[in-house]
């Protein structure tokens, strides 16, 4: 191929360049704002300014000192990690079984199962309230992960990606006398890691971000969650933009460092790779 065809291919690319430059620089300033907001005081913010400001201190210190900063975040921590290691093991599960195990029911349990997708979460709420009220389970781990540690969708997610699992290695285990638990232990699970990458991407940050289930059955303060937090902030008559914007700042940090560290493994689990 001659320089001369290099450059004209080149000086066509160049308005699909400027167009994704101007597309990524609109996704990148909302995070480049909210980055600059919480230096700067409230006054600054509602100005619009959009420079690093003096006011990082400040904030942190008023945020501190006005909110249990430290209490929310451990919780929502504790509360998203122990969501994400149960939803993965029982819809790893479930969608193993639902592929690998043949059975004449199996289809309609599952077409089943997938209608509960079309169930808005508002429709369970009160139900699921009262049956956590009379179990006792309010203010607990437990009344945040139960209603969320099976999920349709990441059940079907591992279903799919399930499909290109080689059974012959299920064949050549059963052979050699492995139980079932360690056929999923020991091979199932090390060649869909990347499905459990990605599922765990999403699981933690729908953990995360949650606040309408959790604002309904965490009742006391000391079990509130980063949301929580955020939305106490912007509560009241007045309200401090920069303090709020370093809230929101510690709330997004932890998401976007998950999905950095698994975004490769997340896109291969997506896409139902298999290694």
């Amino acid at each position: 191929m001659t320089k001369k065809r290099i450059s004209a291919i080149q000086m066509r690319l160049i308005p699909s360049y400027i167009f994704l430059i101007i597309v990524s620089f609109i996704s990148v300033f909302p995070l480049y704002w909210m980055i600059t907001a919480a230096t700067n005081d409230t006054v600054d913010v509602a100005r619009g300014k959009i420079v690093f400001g003096m006011k990082a201190a400040e904030n942190m210190r008023k945020l501190l000192e006005g909110q249990d900063l430290w209490g929310a975040l451990g919780n929502s921590f504790f509360y998203a990690i122990v969501q994400t290691v149960l939803c993965l093991l029982i819809c790893s599960l479930a969608g193993y079984g639902f592929e690998l195990y043949h059975d004449a029911g199996k289809d309609k349990l599952f077409a089943i199962l997938l209608l509960a997708m079309m169930v808005p979460q508002v429709a369970t709420m009160i139900p699921l309230f009262k049956m956590m009220s009379s179990m006792k389970l309010l203010n607990s781990v437990w009344a945040f992960i139960l209603p969320s540690i099976s999920t349709p969708f990441m059940i079907m997610m591992f279903r799919q990606n399930s499909r290109n699992f080689p059974t012959s290695i299920m064949e050549a285990a059963r052979i050699d006398g492995l139980s079932e638990f360690k056929i999923f232990y020991k091979m199932y699970m090390p060649i869909m890691k990347s499905t459990y990458a990605a599922a765990a991407v999403i699981t933690f940050m729908n953990a995360w971000n949650a606040y309408m289930w959790p604002k309904v059955v965490m009742l006391d303060n000391s079990a509130q969650t980063m949301p929580m937090l955020i939305a106490n902030l912007s509560a009241g008559y007045t309200i401090d933009y920069g303090v709020l914007m370093m809230g929101v700042l510690f709330c997004s940090i932890p998401t976007i460092v998950v999905f950095f560290v698994l975004q490769k493994q997340f896109a291969e689990g997506i896409t139902g790779a298999v290694k």
